[in-house]
C-alpha cells in the first residue's frame, strides 16, 4: 500500500458523518480501503451547535474507518454547507498596463485577489471565487482568456459566501479530533464530482443534494459552475412531521419513512395498516399508509418547490430545454420512493438519481455507491486530485534542481546544478503550470490562504 497516493474525506453532515479512505488505482479509478460512520449528534442543518459532541462523532467514525483500512488517518478533506451559505454574481475588471504581453496566471490571480476585496456582511468571509466567462477589451465569452492581448481584463464571477465564525468551528472540531485539516470544500460541489458525468456537466444539469439537515444545489453549464445555494430542510424535517403527526418517538419516524415512506400519496394505500409498538404497555398505535405518505408529500413537495425556486431565479425555466438538460438527485433523501417521479411532475425536468458507480473500482461493495455517500466520494476524490497537484508540483520542482551532466569542448564531464537557467526554467515552470492547471480543482487556488485562516482560532 503506497501511503503517500491514500486520501481521506470526512462529510460532517447533519444525520451522520463519514469518513471514507481511499486511493486510485491504475485506470483512475477509486478503491475504498475503508469507511466509517456515526450518527452525528452535534450538527443542526449543517452547522455545529455542539463542538464536544461533534469530536466525539469524527472521532468515532474515524477509528472505524482506520480499523477497516488498516491506515492510521491524519489528513482529511472536509465539506462546508449549512444554511449560512449563500452565494452572488460579480463582475469585475482590471487594466494592463503591459497590453502587449499575452495574459497569463498572474493577471488572472491578480484578478481573482480583487474579488476577494469585496466588502462582506459583518463576519461573512468568501469561501470560493469561481470564475464564468471572461472579456478581453471588447471581445467577450472567452472561457480561456492566457494567451490573449489586451488591456482590460474583465470576468463574470460566482462567490460563495458563509460566516467564518461557523466555519472556524468545523475546523476546531477537526483539529481536536487530532486530525489535520488540508482541503476545504462547498459540498455540492464534491457532490456533484462524485455524481455528474462531464457530459451532464456541458450540457447543463442541476444537482439536488437532499441531506438530513439542508438540500443543496449546483447548476452547471459548459462545465463551469453557474449557481450554488442551500435550502435549510432535508430529511430531518420530515421525521420531524412524522413524530408530531403520529406522536410517536423519532426512532419510529424514521423507521416508517425509510420502510413505508412515499412522496406520492397512493389511493389504494387507504386500507394498508401500519401497526407502531405502543410506548410503556400502552396500546399500539396504527397508522394507514396513505396518511403517512400524505405527511411526506406536503414536506418534500416544499423542498422541491424552494429547490425549483432557485433554478427559476438563476433563470432555468424560461429556457429549460436549452440551458440545462435535466436535474439529478442525490444525498440520502433522494432514496425516498417516488421523489423522482414527483420532482419531474413538479418541474417539468428529466430526473434521475445520483449514484457513485461510474468513479468506483470493480469490486467495491455495493453500499457505497449509494446516493448518501456521494458527499464523502466527492471529498476524497478532491483530496485525491489535491494530493496529484502536490507531487506533480514536487517533481517538477526536483527535474528544475537536478544535477545536469555537461560535457566541455576538451570532453572532460562537470556536473553543473545552475546550468539549468532563465529559459529552461521558464520553460519548465510553464510546464508546471499547464500540469497543475488540469489536475487543480476549482478552488484550490483559495484553498492554502483560506485553510491557513480558518486554522488559526486561537
Amino acid at each position: 500500500m503506497d501511503n503517500n497516493n491514500i486520501a481521506v474525506g470526512l462529510d460532517i453532515g447533519t444525520t451522520k458523518i463519514v469518513a471514507i479512505v481511499g486511493q486510485r488505482n491504475e485506470h483512475g479509478k477509486l478503491e475504498i480501503l475503508g469507511m466509517g460512520r456515526a450518527k452525528s449528534l452535534g450538527v443542526h442543518r449543517g452547522v455545529v451547535n455542539n463542538i464536544t459532541q461533534t469530536i466525539d462523532s469524527i472521532k468515532k467514525a474515524v477509528a472505524e474507518a482506520e480499523k477497516a483500512a488498516n491506515y492510521k488517518i491524519t489528513d482529511i478533506t472536509v465539506g462546508i454547507a449549512g444554511q449560512h451559505i449563500r452565494s452572488l454574481q460579480h463582475s469585475d475588471y482590471i487594466s494592463r498596463p503591459n497590453f502587449e504581453e499575452v495574459i497569463d496566471d498572474t493577471d488572472l490571480e491578480r484578478l481573482k485577489e480583487q474579488v476577494h476585496k469585496l466588502v462582506m456582511l459583518p463576519g461573512e468571509e468568501i469561501i470560493h471565487v469561481l470564475p464564468q466567462e471572461y472579456k478581453v477589451d471588447s471581445q467577450s465569452e472567452i472561457i480561456e482568456p492566457r494567451g490573449f492581448h489586451g488591456s482590460r481584463l474583465e470576468a463574470n464571477f460566482h462567490v460563495v459566501v458563509g460566516q467564518i465564525a461557523l466555519i472556524r468551528n468545523i475546523a476546531r472540531c477537526v483539529k481536536e479530533s487530532g486530525l489535520n485539516l488540508i482541503g476545504i470544500t462547498l459540498e455540492p460541489l464534491a457532490s456533484s464530482d462524485a455524481v455528474l458525468s462531464q457530459e451532464e456537466k456541458e450540457a447543463g444539469v442541476a444537482l439536488i443534494d437532499v441531506g438530513g439537515g439542508t438540500t443543496d444545489i449546483a447548476v452547471f453549464k459548459d462545465n463551469i459552475i453557474r449557481h450554488t445555494a442551500v435550502i435549510p430542510f432535508g430529511g430531518n424535517v420530515i421525521t420531524e412531521d412524522i413524530k408530531t403527526g403520529c406522536s410517536i418517538i423519532e426512532r419510529q419516524a424514521e423507521i416508517l419513512k425509510v420502510k413505508y415512506g412515499s412522496a406520492w400519496p397512493s389511493e389504494n394505500k387507504e386500507i394498508e395498516i401500519i401497526s407502531i409498538p405502543g410506548l410503556h404497555g400502552r396500546e399500539p398505535k396504527e397508522i394507514t399508509v396513505k396518511k403517512l405518505s400524505q405527511i411526506i408529500h406536503a414536506r418534500i413537495e416544499e423542498i422541491i418547490s424552494l429547490a425549483y425556486a432557485e433554478l427559476r431565479n438563476y433563470g432555468c425555466e424560461e429556457q429549460k430545454k436549452k440551458l440545462i438538460a435535466g436535474i439529478v438527485m442525490t444525498g440520502g433523501g433522494s432514496k425516498l420512493k417516488h421523489l423522482r417521479q414527483l420532482t419531474e411532475y413538479t418541474t417539468g425536468m428529466d430526473v434521475r438519481i445520483g449514484y457513485c458507480n461510474e468513479h468506483l473500482a470493480s469490486g467495491q461493495p455495493e453500499e457505497l455507491a449509494s446516493p448518501e455517500y456521494a458527499t464523502a466520494i466527492g471529498l476524497l476524490m478532491t483530496g485525491l486530485d489535491n494530493l496529484e497537484t502536490k507531487q506533480n508540483k514536487n517533481n517538477t520542482e526536483e527535474m528544475i534542481h537536478e544535477p545536469v551532466s555537461v560535457e566541455s569542448a576538451n570532453g572532460i564531464k562537470t556536473t553543473k546544478t545552475d546550468t539549468i537557467t532563465s529559459e529552461q526554467k521558464k520553460v519548465k515552470e510553464e510546464e508546471k503550470k499547464k500540469s497543475k492547471e488540469k489536475k487543480k480543482s476549482i478552488f484550490a487556488t483559495f484553498q492554502e490562504k483560506f485553510i491557513k485562516y480558518i486554522n488559526d482560532t486561537e
